[in-house]
């Protein structure tokens, strides 16, 4: 069965898998990278990886239109609760936990930032997202500094990686190479970069030095909207 990624823009993404619509991390309407909008989507599942407002995003009036399931820390999960979510459809995970959610193995990983939510509450920690099914394995690192455990979670082959390239709140270029060299990913697309000034990047030129300098890793570099096959 093969996945379909687009790259929404920034930090948010899509993966049709089979039949259903997985969102991460629904930052739409303020998006500056994209013309779509939250009431645009009809996804069956959204993945938080953390509370920052480029991440949490529309999830709440997307969750609350299409009834879909939310998965994210069980902190994230007990605030959106508390905005009036219908408990039924909130999953609470926590680092290193995964759950067989049908659609794929949906386990949460390490990431070093922040996680504060919109009100300045307590969001827990950050993650970063993999997604396993029965052919792939993807990972999403989500913001993060560059780690030595990314290491260990591309052990068993990742298929496709996405890795933020923006640098100022996430690691830029050079770790995001180092990443590459660690996870070494048949797929690699950069994401969280060009939506604002301080994370400017030449993501043309970041793909070319990844070429020469880990072969066989495939870098994707897409535009808002561009979607691949894994």
């Amino acid at each position: 069965m093969s996945i379909t990624y687009t790259y929404i823009g920034h930090g948010t993404h899509q993966f049709a898998i089979g039949d259903q619509t997985i969102l991460v991390d629904p930052y739409i309407d303020e998006n500056p990278a994209t013309d779509l909008t939250a009431d645009e989507m009809t996804p069956d599942c959204i993945i938080v990886t953390h509370g920052h407002g480029d991440h949490l995003g529309d999830t709440i009036p997307i969750a609350r239109r299409t009834g879909c399931k939310v998965i994210a820390n069980y902190e994230i999960i007990n605030w959106l609760q508390a905005q009036g979510l219908d408990g039924n459809q909130l999953h609470p995970q926590h680092i290193g936990g995964g759950f067989d959610h049908g659609f794929a193995y949906v386990k949460l990983t390490i990431a070093h930032h922040g996680s504060s939510l919109p009100d300045g509450s307590y969001g827990g920690n950050p993650a970063g997202v993999l997604i396993e099914t029965d052919e792939s394995r993807i990972y999403v690192a989500g913001d993060t500094g560059l780690f030595l455990e990314m290491e260990y979670y591309g052990r068993n082959g990742i298929d496709l990686f996405v890795v933020p390239i923006g640098d100022n709140f996430t690691m830029g270029p050079g770790d995001a190479l180092e990443a590459i060299r660690m996870v070494r990913p048949r797929l690699a697309v950069p994401s969280h970069y060009n939506t604002w000034p301080p994370i400017e990047q030449d993501a043309d030129a970041w793909a070319e030095q990844v070429a020469a300098e880990v072969p066989g890793v495939e870098v994707c570099v897409l535009d808002p909207g561009d979607d691949l096959t894994v």
